[in-house]
């Protein structure tokens, strides 16, 4: 029996898809995302603006060359921790949307509701609007040389990156992945050019910001909580990989290699990059400049300096692509949970990607846009230590689910102590910060949270639907060609499904033999 069930979830997890060969008309997900696609999602998502802007962050809260890179160095080491964490959920539970159907499984609807309702409507729509703000002020800055643009070309570049991508993302999940692939080489090639300039400085003997690397380093602990507040922002992204499980070619084997891979290229990067950035640079240089490595340019590479924003530009956009394409998955699940309108969990009949989810969240993105940037920034900012709370239950759930699931199929089994320490940091940096710098933003925030109870309630526990919604649920299936998705179940409700089976079998079978 638990072979067979361990065989049907296969089945289910892989979404065995028979359309070419006319053996199923089953609408789903395709597998579409191999190994260097998962590279270059991880990768470059995590690689956006922030380590060619201002990674000075780190450093006026570290107070020291030496303790900046320890931090750089252990926000990478977190971050690994926390996506080896994720990928025993992640092939365990082989469903869209990372962190949401492991707080569903481990903790219920409520929690996993709210997860949903704070991401959906804030963190990825505000995350995806900001860099496309970030790609706005580099793609405008060299046609107004030697001022700043206007806010309203800004905002249209910003509008025209969003609007591309969302096309994109809707028209074809293989060419949202070239488009992956191609950025994330691009900016590649600029971070090895900045680390190959640095080195080449070094070995002329600028090394003077490395002597006595430590003096000054900063002895507050909410200090350094803040400085890893702020470096892991930059590695945010780690966990991209979860939100397209049901995409994933060769799971078991490709959901490691990506991770062990991307994660740890990361770490050295940002390490190098920061060793270069202070070979050329004072620290107070670097706390000054708004953008570094444009700074870093101007000294380094001459004539060759315009390809620096040129680069940030390609990395914005590549990050700000990887953003919408998970950002759209998590709706996605949410939808098909009847967490979020039907609607946004059906896909595309002709195209196989979850168009109307990925639309939802570019409509928020464009309203995010509308404002003063420094307003959705500073609510990013705010919003960033929610999302902690959320990644420190998705550790702990790692530990229910060994408790209360101990018979579920698990792949990949992390050793336990990891995400027990991600769990505990996660705490430190979730109470740290607020009591460094104590804001009612915060409250704020945590108010938000708790407001989604107030949809919640009626329309998920209650199950109560206002009546326009199913005339509006048919004229949108119409007008987008979509269709609801396949469900995918569980080990229990395997279980529970097999029983039923056995059951109806068994009275069938004394049916028989009772004529």
């Amino acid at each position: 029996m638990e072979t067979e069930l361990r065989q049907r979830k296969k089945e289910e997890a892989e979404g065995k898809n028979k359309q070419e060969d006319g053996g199923s008309d089953i609408v789903e997900l395709k597998k579409e995302v191999g190994i260097i696609g998962g590279i270059s999602l991880v990768v470059g998502t995590m690689i956006g603006s922030g380590i060619f802007l201002s990674p000075a962050g780190i450093l006026i809260n570290a107070g020291s060359v030496g303790a900046s890179l320890c931090i750089w160095a252990g926000c990478g080491l977190l971050a690994t921790f926390g996506a080896l964490s994720y990928i025993e959920l992640g092939l365990m539970i082989r469903k869209s949307g990372a962190e949401y159907p492991y707080l569903r499984a481990a903790f219920g609807e409520m929690i996993a509701f709210l997860l949903a309702w704070t991401n959906i409507i804030v963190t990825k729509p505000s995350s995806f609007a900001i860099i496309a703000v970030g790609f706005a002020q580099y793609v405008t800055a060299p046609f107004y040389p030697g001022c700043v643009p206007p806010s309203t070309i800004q905002k249209c570049a910003a509008a025209f990156c969003i609007l591309t991508i969302s096309t994109i993302n809707c028209f074809s999940v293989k060419l949202s992945n070239f488009v992956q692939i191609f950025f994330t080489a691009a900016k590649l090639a600029i971070i090895a050019a900045i680390i190959v300039g640095g080195f080449v400085m070094l070995g002329q003997g600028k090394t003077e910001n490395f002597e006595d690397a430590f003096a000054g380093t900063a002895s507050s602990f909410s200090a350094i909580a803040l400085g890893f507040y702020s470096g892991l922002w930059s590695y945010d992204g780690w966990n991209q990989l979860n939100f397209v499980t049901e995409e994933l070619r060769n799971a078991n084997r490709n959901f490691p290699i990506i991770i062990c891979i991307g994660i740890p290229m990361v770490t050295v990067l940002y390490i190098l990059v920061n060793v270069a950035y202070f070979t050329v640079m004072t620290p107070s240089e670097i706390m000054a400049s708004n953008a570094v490595a444009i700074t870093f340019g101007d000294r380094v590479f001459g004539p060759a300096s315009f390809l620096v924003p040129v680069a940030v530009a390609c990395s914005t956009f590549g990050a700000a692509n990887g953003s919408a394409f998970t950002a759209g998955r998590l709706t996605y699940a949410a939808g098909r949970n009847g967490h979020t309108l039907q609607i946004f969990s059906y896909i595309s009949v002709t195209r196989l990607t979850p168009s109307p989810a990925l639309i939802f969240n570019s409509f928020i993105a464009l309203l995010m846009i509308i404002p003063d940037s420094a307003n959705f920034s500073t609510l990013i900012d705010y919003f960033t230590f929610a999302s902690w709370i959320f990644y420190g239950l998705t550790f702990l759930s790692v530990i229910v689910l060994r408790i209360r699931k101990p018979h579920w199929e698990r792949p990949f089994r992390v050793f336990i102590v990891i995400p027990a320490i991600c769990f505990l940091a996660s705490l430190y940096l979730i109470v740290a910060p607020i009591i460094e710098a104590p804001s009612l933003a915060y409250l704020y925030a945590g108010i938000f949270i708790l407001a989604g109870l107030i949809f919640y309630f009626p329309l998920v526990y209650f199950k109560l639907t206002p009546p326009f919604m199913d005339p509006l649920t048919s004229f949108l299936q119409e007008v987008l060609e979509v269709v609801p998705p396949p469900e995918i179940l569980d080990e229990d409700e395997l279980m529970e499904q097999k029983r039923q089976e056995e059951k109806e079998g068994e009275v069938n079978e004394a049916y028989s033999h009772a004529f």
